[in-house]
């Protein structure tokens, strides 16, 4: 809940100026937090009639923002992917631009997904990159373009991203699931709290000069999908279908989705929790399927 967040967080300095370049699902939810935190925020989409649009960015149309809103610029944040060749489209298109300005502090949404698959083991910031999914590649590759700019940026690595209207409710009131059962088969995940909450926790570690380079940003219990969408369905109370073995279940999968369960790993979240102090609004699932929950029943 926006207002939870903002109580957890300090204020930012008045003349604070935000660019958040792709502000989709996590980016408005971030842009929310910060316009309540004091700051000043732009973000950019594709199109100016699509939700929270300030300004349009489209690499691929080469459709790129005027100088009037890169005036002030005190922060920003990139939501944006790779292009199809691993080419990150801020740095490709803006990179000039961004050296000429007195930036404070850069934020790359990046993908846990790097650490490739640790047969279920934990992984931190010290675990090298591993990544064989060609999108975890083309994520790896931009997060190096951002660090190669010499610019102030922190590289944050995200698990799979929940939130009020994209949970696993939703995806039981769609009828899009199934139980799928793979022994041992275990995802990390992050609520949209706890990502807007922590960018702000690290903006403000920011100012006082601590900036680590990569940090990781996830709950503290990774578990299987299973026991996410019973929790869910008990929150509702509905039935679930019976369990479904893995082998049955992935005959019928998309590639997209059969790459998701062909790597297994926890994500750790001790250097952001212990070392720097940051309090997760939601720890784990449960927490956090409460609170969408909340909307869901308004």
């Amino acid at each position: 809940m926006l207002q939870t967040v903002v109580k957890q967080c300090q204020a930012l300095p008045s003349n604070t100026k935000i660019l958040i370049f792709g502000a989709g699902f996590s980016g408005q939810h971030i842009a929310n937090v910060s316009r309540q935190l004091g700051a000043k925020v732009l973000c950019s989409r594709r199109e100016l009639n699509k939700p929270g649009a300030d300004f349009i960015f489209d690499s691929t149309k080469k459709q790129l923002p005027d100088n009037e809103v890169f005036k002030g610029v005190t922060h920003i944040l990139s939501c944006i992917p790779p292009d199809e060749n691993g080419r990150d489209p801020v740095i490709e298109q803006l990179n000039s631009v961004l050296q000429k300005m007195p930036i404070k502090w850069i934020g790359y949404l990046s993908t846990t997904g790097v650490y490739g698959d640790s047969k279920g083991n934990w992984v931190s910031e010290k675990n090298t990159p591993n990544p064989k999914q060609p999108r975890s590649q083309r994520r790896l590759e931009c997060e190096q373009q951002w660090i190669s700019t010499g610019l102030p940026v922190q590289i944050l690595r995200l698990p799979g991203i929940y939130g009020p209207g994209r949970s696993a409710l939703e995806t039981i009131i769609k009828g899009k699931y199934k139980l799928v059962d793979k022994p041992g088969q275990i995802f990390s995940r992050i609520h949209i709290d706890d990502i807007a909450g922590a960018i702000m926790h690290l903006i403000s570690l920011s100012e006082q000069g601590t900036k680590p380079n990569v940090i990781n940003i996830s709950d503290d219990l990774p578990t299987s999908n299973i026991d996410v969408l019973r929790y869910a369905a008990s929150l509702m109370k509905i039935n679930l279908p019976c369990v479904e073995p893995f082998e049955k279940a992935s005959k019928h999968m998309s590639p997209m989705a059969l790459s998701f369960w062909q790597e297994n790993r926890r994500v750790s979240n001790q250097y952001l929790c212990q070392n720097l102090k940051y309090s997760l609004i939601h720890p784990d699932y449960k927490s956090g399927l409460q609170e969408c929950f909340s909307h869901l029943k308004k």
